[in-house]
């Protein structure tokens, strides 16, 4: 407890990225208990923050993490995440901390599984799996490549509307953007629709819904479908709800529909312990292995703190010390 284009090896490349995805995340895990360790004996965020190599704001957003998590799985009462007084709270129950420890660890362990990050072959088998076994293939399919191929949350791909995925004319809108008003963080950014496979999901799927007459428009726009209606709609024509929680005037929302969905697909893929996260996670790896930085991943994604993106990639940036021993 101590302190798109697809390269001739990119599919070998992920292969060997992903089967080593669960130590680095375990690490992760690991590493936040450290730091919580750490400020439970006396040390202050600044000190651990330079002590791991990462911001103050990363290791107080890490420990109030675990402290959470530690107050709902063990029973430690007082670790209210809340007010100035968080690292003082923390203090007083270091003896309770400690002890519950050892029952978060096995908790984390088990959170690695569930995001557990799937080859491109796992990938590619699942997606015959689900077209095998769906009762609405077209639909499912496509939505489960835009997933993998996209990067998007997926209370962004429920918002997303027929006119983000096609121009007018029905071309693919390749080079697209999730919208202000689809992003979870409000912010627009780039939404690349460049993956053959999931494009030819796609217009199987868009043709099957004209077919159907499920929100359909202009006969001559948007392949006939209407340009505002949402991208995937149930067999009733009706897109996933979005549902608002928390307090009044907080952006928070929950699409528990679309999860339950991902969740039902990655079982008729046969992904085992694969979560929405591990399609984010694996999109990261592929993009690392093609030369992508930290910047760039976090732009496609939606992260700005570069400390969140090397966590999902299972990184951590060395201390200065580290880099420098042995230099000649």
């Amino acid at each position: 407890m101590n302190a798109v284009s697809r390269p001739a090896d990119a599919a070998s490349t992920m292969s060997n990225d992903c089967q080593h995805a669960s130590r680095p995340a375990q690490q992760s895990w690991r590493v936040s208990v450290s730091m919580l360790t750490a400020i439970v004996d006396g040390e202050t965020y600044e000190s651990v923050a330079l002590k791991f190599g990462v911001s103050r704001t990363a290791v107080e957003r890490r420990i109030k993490d675990v402290a959470v998590k530690l107050s709902k799985s063990a029973q430690v009462e007082g670790l209210n995440a809340e007010g100035a007084a968080f690292v003082r709270r923390l203090r007083l129950h270091r003896d309770a901390i400690l002890a519950a420890l050892p029952t978060f660890e096995q908790a984390a362990r088990t959170h690695v599984r569930d995001n557990r990050i799937p080859s491109l072959e796992e990938i590619m088998q699942a997606g015959r799996r689900i077209k095998a076994r769906s009762a609405r293939s077209a639909h499912d399919l496509a939505l489960f490549y835009l997933l993998f191929a996209t990067g998007a949350r997926p209370l962004e791909i429920a918002r997303l509307e027929v006119r983000d995925y096609l121009n007018s004319d029905g071309s693919v809108r390749r080079v697209s953007e999730i919208r202000d008003g689809v992003s979870i963080s409000g912010k627009r950014r780039d939404l690349y629709f460049t993956s053959a496979r999931l494009n030819e999901a796609m217009d199987v799927y868009l043709q099957e819904r004209l077919a159907r007459g499920l929100g359909t428009g202009v006969p001559a726009q948007f392949r006939g479908l209407d340009a505002h209606s949402r991208l995937f709609l149930s067999g009733a024509g009706e897109g996933f709800r979005v549902t608002p929680y928390g307090v009044q005037g907080q952006r928070r929302f929950l699409c528990r529909p679309i999860l339950e969905t991902f969740s039902k697909l990655f079982r008729y893929g046969g992904l085992q312990d694969v979560s929405a996260l591990s399609a984010r996670r694996a999109l990261a790896l592929r993009l690392t292995a093609r030369g992508a930085d930290e910047g760039q991943i976090g732009n496609l994604l939606g992260i700005s703190d570069r400390t969140a993106v090397r966590e999902l990639l299972g990184q951590r940036k060395p201390e200065l010390a580290e880099l420098m021993d042995e230099p000649l």
